[in-house]
């Protein structure tokens, strides 16, 4: 059976690669922002319920937004530098990091803002940017390194969907931070 699954997400990846790479983001960003809420219900003072349409929220950013983008991307990576060798290797993950990333983090903020309709759609990229970047910065050069030198091409969303569990997350317990301050203020 296990098999089985194995061979049809392979054919799936390669007959339907942006489909197939949305489809494992959802469920990552699903699975991570519903970790954070189980996190919060269990160990926060609040205890605040299950909120499954910032789960939806998450999921369709996640989905929608990076799964596209890092496919179309890291193809372009591996067609511009391709091969292993060191230089080549921190090229892709230079280039990984201050130019795709950049614009990710702000999309995630912006593009949340907008779906939870908040008045100021960039207060939240304003106060959390660079916080997000710095923790981003510790957690994806290593984790782009591994992907660039071991993980092959056609697996690399894949592999970073993987990976972004934690990281998606740290991203979580990040943009919830404001949130929760504001509602024990008020």
């Amino acid at each position: 059976m296990v098999t089985l699954l194995k061979e049809m997400f392979r054919r799936s990846l390669k007959k339907h690669p942006v489909l197939t790479n949305t489809a494992v983001y959802a469920s990552f960003y699903t699975a991570a922002e519903l970790s954070q809420q189980t996190f919060n219900r269990h160990y926060t003072p609040e205890k605040p319920e299950y909120n499954y349409a910032a789960a939806a929220r998450i999921a369709s950013v996640g989905s929608t937004v990076y799964a596209p983008a890092l496919y179309f991307w890291y193809r372009y990576l591996d067609k511009r530098f391709s091969g292993t060798a060191v230089k080549m290797v921190m090229t892709k993950v230079a280039a990984d990091q201050f130019i795709m990333t950049p614009i990710l983090l702000a999309a995630f903020y912006t593009v949340m803002a907008v779906v939870e309709r908040k008045e100021d759609v960039f207060e939240e990229l304003r106060e959390k940017y660079w916080k997000t970047f710095i923790a981003n910065q510790s957690f994806w050069i290593p984790g782009q390194t591994i992907n660039f030198f071991f993980i092959p091409s056609h697996l690399r969303v894949v592999y970073v969907a993987s990976v972004s569990f934690l990281w998606i997350n740290v991203l979580c317990y990040i943009k919830r931070q404001k949130l929760e301050k504001t509602e024990l203020s008020k």
